[in-house]
């Protein structure tokens, strides 16, 4: 009998938890287009901002696993700059490997 009851309980435990683990994952929305389900924002870090020699916010360089959106160039050590001039561009980063 204590079988049975401990039985049942897990099988209610796991009607409880199975559906609110199916709802955390992330399904495609069936309004867009294949070609935008496919496609993902790359994963950065967010290094914050600072501010550079003409008074503007700008954002520090990232380490991202593909180019972000509005990076300007690509830094030697991988990180991808926003910088929106050419002097300093990733000073401390080895320099620009190439710019985008």
């Amino acid at each position: 009998m204590f079988f049975v009851r401990r039985f049942m309980s897990m099988v209610a435990l796991a009607a409880i938890l199975f559906p609110s683990l199916s709802a955390q994952t992330p399904q495609p929305s069936p309004t867009q287009p294949a070609s935008q389900q496919q496609k993902s924002q790359p994963k950065c870090t967010d290094n914050g901002t600072y501010v550079n020699s003409k008074g503007e916010t700008v954002k520090r360089p990232e380490n991202c696993s593909a180019a972000p959106q509005g990076a300007t160039a690509q830094c030697r050590d991988g990180s991808y700059s926003f910088s929106q001039s050419r002097r300093g561009t990733c000073s401390h980063h080895g320099g620009v490997a190439k710019w985008l």
